[in-house]
């Protein structure tokens, strides 16, 4: 009782401020980890630990070695099994993405909501016709490598652009379109594919993609459907399907409307109108 007391006595602001930083890191790891693989994998991570310590508890001296083993190698693997987390982690805290605290601003929100109008717009014609179309709107990480890989249009965005570019049996119409700020910089691009198995079966290359590209960046890919004429939206490896005109520009006014934004940011790079 006078230990815990002691201890309770010697408990300083420092301690608490300390202890808040920690539990405030863990939330956004498991916020960043949510709804992708590496959530299965620490699942598995965390089981092998607690089999390690129990081993270790109960004597099991061949198993416990094994475990340790295990761990020793699993030190070297999990920077490559965890690339794709690490490397969002890695971008979001180059941007101020782990400790930012936004608030809208007035600067630039015509531009947006011209953006967001125009795309959704294109969204609803592709729909109706079932035309399949993959859009990728650009944040603040470049997507300068999977640009390089299309056809340069460099053009102002339109609905009329965007739906002419995805027509049938045109040269542009089997990859993605990325914008950056209200340019449409390039047409048919390659983006990678996700590695997430659990997705549904429906889904096909472009949806695929779209969650592949969002997984390695911030940027915002809207999906067009050509077997069910369905709209989703991919941001941060998740994918929000089935949204109806309403919804699809609520969601990405939420994402793309401009913030100024409370934090370092040595690197900044203004999107091009």
């Amino acid at each position: 009782m006078n230990e815990w007391l002691s201890t309770i006595e010697k408990f300083s602001v420092l301690d608490a401020i300390d202890i808040a930083i920690v539990a405030y890191v863990l939330y956004r790891v498991m916020l960043l980890i949510r709804g992708t693989r590496a959530l299965q994998l620490l699942k598995g991570v965390i089981v092998i630990l607690l089999a390690t310590g129990l081993s270790s508890v109960f004597h099991l001296t061949t198993v416990n070695w094994l475990l340790n083993k295990i761990l020793t190698l699993g030190l070297f693997a999990i920077p490559v099994v965890f690339q794709p987390e690490l490397r969002r982690a890695l971008e979001q805290l180059g941007r101020g993405g782990f400790f930012a605290m936004s608030f809208w601003t007035a600067g630039q929100t015509d531009q947006s909501a011209q953006l967001i109008g125009e795309v959704v717009k294109a969204a609803q014609v592709l729909s109706k016709a079932k035309i399949g179309a993959l859009m990728v709107l650009e944040r603040n990480t470049g997507l300068s490598e999977y640009i390089e890989t299309g056809t340069l249009i460099e053009g102002r965005v339109s609905s009329q652009l965007l739906i002419n570019t995805f027509i049938p049996n045109t040269p542009l119409h089997d990859g993605a379109v990325v914008m950056r700020g209200m340019r449409l910089v390039s047409a048919g691009c390659f983006l990678p594919l996700t590695d997430n198995r659990n997705l549904d079966k429906e889904l096909g290359t472009r949806h695929r993609a779209a969650l592949g590209v969002t997984e390695q960046s911030d940027a915002v890919a809207v999906v067009v459907s050509e077997e069910t004429g369905k709209v989703s939206v991919a941001v941060d490896g998740v994918l929000t399907r089935d949204l109806n005109e309403n919804a699809l520009y609520n969601l990405l006014h939420t994402l793309l409307s401009p913030k100024r934004t409370r934090r370092l940011n040595f690197f900044s790079r203004r999107a091009e109108s």
